[in-house]
């Protein structure tokens, strides 16, 4: 179906609605104010028709996803916050760690599927020492030279620093040395000071997240970046949550696809209701809107769910994320989705929300194109 501008224009009855339609539809940034306006308006419909708009004329059609696999390698962690259904106490009976060889035994089982990256992100035990997060890096990629490494979210690199003594700039470079090529985006939640302090008191601060990825930028690490909605947030910290990031994509680009999380409350100490797909819905179209300088907005189907997620590839996303195979923190949290998909499934996916699937690799390289 094409976007044809007087068609969304004729549509919109509000006043300021078609005032920031126009300003999208002629490709001018809208402000905070205006993002604001557009979280609190009914008009569903039309946020979703211009942030297609825009989505399209980056990407047009193609709508991407990648074989890879989440590995979590441990759910001890230090930091126990009240919106996680993961981490756990090592006297915890549900407390695992993965020895090295499970973890190379995960990546290679990725790596006879096809797979192009693995994703590692989990607890954060106290026990651990700085070497053995570079030790999972060096392992990994001694052994399996062509998978990509995306591994510790900026929280796991600002623990890195406070236990090793070292700069954000040294233990990045030394992980990179190690065989690391990406950041996940993982850790972000909101970067509200008031909202923090009531989801996750204990860990980095937005302040600190924003530095760790920043530095990354800067030493040529292409990262991601999230926010997790849907908890105790008010709409002017979520507009505020993508300010920020539009700013710093403003000054160094590193960023490569936001991935707005919804919020799982099942098993957790805060508890909570689960956001409703037109929040989700929203949100993304406004993500898309709002964040004119990224390229990729990503539809996680793991927590958005199957059926949203695609209808998401026609409310401004672009991205499914990938096979997965293990997905264990969403999952803690209550997440009905499968743990994993195989290829077929998201190509299947993909073609019945009516856009073209894209497999992609870490980088948004086109591997291979199900016309």
């Amino acid at each position: 179906m094409e976007l044809v501008i007087d068609d969304i224009l004729r549509t919109v009855g509000d006043r300021k609605l078609s005032h920031i339609a126009e300003k999208v539809l002629e490709g001018r940034r809208i402000n905070e104010e205006e993002a604001l306006y557009l979280f609190e308006s009914n008009e569903l419909a039309t946020i979703g028709h211009l942030a297609e708009y825009v989505n399209r004329k980056k990407n047009g059609m193609n709508a991407y996803f990648i074989v890879n696999r989440q590995i979590n390698p441990t759910n001890v962690c230090v930091y126990q916050c009240d919106f996680c259904a993961f981490g756990v106490k090592k006297s915890d009976p549900r407390a695992y760690e993965m020895s090295m060889e499970e973890i190379l035994g995960k990546v290679e089982e990725t790596y006879r599927e096809g797979g192009r990256e693995v994703h590692i992100v989990g607890g954060i035990p106290s026990h651990w020492g700085y070497d053995k997060y570079l030790e999972i890096v060096r392992e990994i990629k001694k052994r399996f030279p062509e998978v990509v490494v995306k591994a510790w979210t900026a929280i796991e690199i600002h623990h890195m620093a406070k236990i090793s003594k070292k700069s954000y700039e040294e233990v990045l470079s030394e992980l990179k040395e190690a065989g690391l090529e990406a950041l996940p985006g993982g850790g972000a939640e909101i970067f509200s000071e008031r909202a923090r302090k009531i989801i996750a008191p204990n860990k980095a601060n937005a302040e600190e997240y924003l530095e760790v990825h920043k530095t990354a930028h800067r030493l040529g690490i292409p990262t991601n970046v999230t926010m997790l909605y849907g908890h105790v947030e008010t709409i002017e910290e979520r507009v505020e949550h993508l300010s920020k990031i539009r700013e710093i994509q403003d000054e160094t680009g590193g960023f490569q696809v936001f991935i707005p999380l919804a919020y799982w409350p099942e098993g957790t100490r805060l508890g909570g209701r689960r956001t409703s797909s037109i929040d989700d819905l929203k949100t993304i179209a406004i993500s898309r809107i709002f964040l004119d300088n990224f390229d990729h907005i990503k539809a996680y189907w793991v927590t958005l769910g199957e059926k949203v997620a695609q209808i998401a590839l026609n409310f401004g996303a672009d991205d499914l994320d990938g096979t997965i195979e293990e997905e264990k923190i969403v999952h803690a949290a209550g997440t009905k989705s499968a743990y994993g998909h195989s290829v077929d499934r998201l190509v299947k996916l993909i073609k019945k929300a009516g856009k073209v699937p894209v497999e992609r690799d870490t980088f948004y390289r086109v591997v291979k194109v199900y016309d």
